[in-house]
């Protein structure tokens, strides 16, 4: 029986060492995106997608996300989107300050835990309203025009989105050559009406966190039932990538989800 709890007891403490170095493990991901209808402009248009910093909670996930800005800055994309959960304690925000304002060209939303909505019992209500160099986006839209043509990124409140009473689609510009949407929440793509956007990029789940292997594929513990998990998905004209994040929120561990930052290179498709 000692022997057996001994074992137990030793392969317990395995994982929590492993997770606590997985947490800081940051996976740096170049990916293929195809665009239904993408103009030969903007083939090859490069996006950093970041996500679920989560910056404030004690975690090696700090440190994923100070290697993926070094990352993005040696990248030099076209666009740095951010898809939300910035902050878990405000005791992060300088650091956050810090390290968008590194970034040339950078737009982000927020998430729950940056309303204090989560299981953290230090987790503080009080939301931040703007970034200093970086733009926030609260419902709001951004045009801006890069190789040539016209790029518009529209962001969705967490808060309202919650609600129900979020519309993003009302934001569109179908006059855009580009239309890219930045919702914390990956379910929002069975919501949008067909053509609003053409990229949409979430979050949220971090790819699990914490995950059981079952054969050909992973169980995410906490969010078992959810449809768009990681990575790229469609549906009719519409592109989604689901981003595994960078931080951890209620345990500072990782499991078989290692935390990432992606580039995303936009090429033409039918």
């Amino acid at each position: 029986m000692k022997r057996v709890f001994g074992a137990g007891a030793g392969l317990g403490a395995a994982a929590v060492a492993w997770g606590h170095f997985e947490a800081g493990w940051v996976r740096l991901a170049t990916l293929d995106c195809p665009l239904p209808g993408l103009s030969e402009e903007l083939a090859g248009f490069r996006v950093a997608h970041l996500s679920d910093f989560h910056l404030g909670m004690p975690s090696r996930g700090a440190h994923a996300v100070e290697r993926a800005v070094e990352w993005v800055l040696e990248r030099q994309p076209d666009l740095t989107l951010i898809s939300g959960d910035l902050l878990s304690r405000r005791s992060g925000e300088a650091r956050l300050r810090e390290l968008v304002g590194l970034i040339p060209n950078c737009f982000a939303v927020l998430g729950n835990h940056d309303f204090g909505r989560s299981r953290d019992p230090f987790a503080d209500s009080r939301p931040i309203f703007d970034l200093d160099e970086a733009v926030l986006l609260l419902d709001e839209a951004r045009s801006l025009e890069l190789r040539g043509r016209r790029v518009q990124i529209v962001g969705v409140d967490p808060r309202s989105y919650r609600r129900g009473k979020s519309r993003p689609w009302r934001l569109a510009d179908r006059g855009a050559d580009l239309r890219i949407l930045l919702c914390h929440f990956p379910n929002v793509l069975d919501r949008l009406p067909p053509g609003s956007f053409d990229l949409v990029l979430a979050g949220h789940l971090h790819a699990g966190q914490i995950t059981l292997p079952v054969p050909g594929r992973r169980v995410p513990l906490a969010h078992p039932r959810w449809r768009y998990f990681h990575g790229l998905y469609r549906r009719d004209d519409i592109v989604m990538h689901v981003s595994a994040g960078l931080g951890t929120t209620f345990v500072p561990f990782r499991f078989l989800a290692r935390p990432e930052a992606t580039e995303l290179t936009l090429l033409q498709s039918s």
